[in-house]
């Protein structure tokens, strides 16, 4: 028994062997109708996966830009970071600003926070010499801004203590402001003019590179003590980004700070029960909610986009596989003639579809792939066609092979030996 089964897997094996040769020889031999036929399914799985590696990456970039806030972190703001059907657009612009007040009340009364800081953004020309950026982002921070928002510094160092109480005039500056200043040069301890004063670099922050929504983190932020934004900012102006970021203890979740965070600051601001607060709490799991939801809808696109695409090209495949069972009709019944089953000729037809498909599905990734390196030595991104994605692609275009070539296949093989030897073609 056991001799048979094992003479029966080496008869399998010599069947799907001669069935690949045939599918193989018929491929090199009409070489315009292969290239035909691969072109609809590289043209599918390239608008696919080209989608999904798009997508991929910026999931990847903005995750890891909302990670790097911090998920244990509240940002307090005037403007709320998700949709509230509750708040009107037109009262919240009436609101006050984030204040220092609002900071200090928070530093002196929470119990669940590590750290806190306030920040003012705003944007300011900086010159050195002949180079200036105009509307670069000038963010005046306390010193706990490093405790926070984590970044790490490549030259110098950060503001010391005191140089933050005292507002001494200095900065540290994004990589990609060094960049565009001092090109090749060290700017610490240049002199660079900010809103018209003069201010040292005295640090110079890592590069970050840009995320999924054209973020560039840190890169382009010019970070001075906010005793010294003062000068050149009213933190009372209604218009005024200012914000203010605290940090839980940890143990502590970032729930439960905001709750006493909010607590505090409706005390402080004499807000009655009841009372709409006049601030926004936010943190960054509102933000990855509303991006799941995009992602979602881009995947559902990518899907539709390829899907027809895909559909065209086993409709080609389809077609050139019943030309393909017509041309070779009479090796079918010369072939049944002498003994061959009916799941030979039906594997024989069926594996010319899947590697005609599985070899499109390759040729739109080597064109993704390239895309890719295009791509990043242009803008210096990092997009990656990934293993999932490689997986994904020859699992379709397989598949797409397998339905494609089934009919045509059966067809085939249901043939009548004595009519297929006699049929001209």
């Amino acid at each position: 028994m056991a001799a048979e089964r094992h003479k029966g897997y080496i008869v399998f094996i010599r069947l799907v062997k001669e069935g690949i040769y045939f599918a193989v020889n018929s491929i090199i031999v009409n070489k315009l109708r292969t290239f035909l036929t691969l072109f609809g399914i590289t043209i599918g799985i390239a608008s696919i996966i080209s989608v999904f590696t798009v997508l991929d990456w910026m999931e990847k970039s903005i995750r890891e830009s909302i990670s790097s806030l911090g998920d244990n972190v509240v940002y307090v703001q005037k403007f709320p970071w998700s949709f509230d059907p509750n708040l009107n657009w037109w009262d919240i612009i009436r609101w006050p600003p984030v204040s220092v007040e609002d900071y200090e009340a928070v530093i002196n009364k929470s119990t669940r926070a590590q750290a806190a800081c306030f920040a003012v953004f705003q944007p300011r020309t900086i010159k050195f010499e002949k180079n200036s950026i105009s509307d670069a982002v000038i963010a005046g921070g306390t010193i706990e801004f490093k405790e926070i928002r984590s970044f790490e510094i490549e030259k110098g160092r950060y503001f010391s203590a005191f140089e933050t109480q005292s507002g001494r005039n200095v900065a540290v500056i994004g990589a990609g402001v060094a960049e565009k200043l001092f090109d090749k040069r060290d700017p610490v301890g240049k002199e660079i003019s900010i809103a018209g004063f003069k201010s040292t670099v005295i640090g110079v922050i890592k590069k970050e590179g840009k995320g999924g929504i054209s973020d560039s983190g840190m890169d382009d932020i010019t970070m001075v003590p906010l005793s010294f934004a003062k000068s050149f900012t009213n933190l009372r102006r209604r218009s005024a980004e200012t914000q203010l970021m605290v940090k839980a203890k940890p143990g502590v979740a970032v729930e439960e700070l905001s709750d006493e965070v909010t607590m505090i600051l409706r005390a402080s601001r004499r807000l009655k029960p009841g009372e709409i607060s006049n601030f926004s709490v936010n943190r960054a799991s509102l933000l990855t909610q509303g991006f799941n939801a995009v992602f979602a809808g881009i995947n559902a696109g990518g899907w539709l986009i390829g899907g027809f695409a895909i559909l065209v090209g086993g409709f080609g495949i389809a077609n050139i596989m019943f030309v393909s069972v017509k041309e070779r009709t009479n090796i079918i019944g010369i072939q049944k003639a002498l003994g061959a089953k009916r799941y030979f000729i039906l594997l024989q037809f069926l594996s010319e579809s899947v590697m005609l498909s599985v070899l499109g599905g390759l040729l739109g990734l080597i064109f993704v792939f390239a895309g890719t390196l295009g791509i990043n030595y242009l803008y210096e991104l990092e997009m990656h066609l990934t293993a999932g994605n490689i997986i994904l692609a020859v699992i379709i275009s397989g598949t797409i092979g397998v339905v494609a070539g089934y009919a045509p296949a059966l067809a085939a093989s249901r043939m009548n030996p004595v009519d297929a030897i006699g049929y001209s073609f």
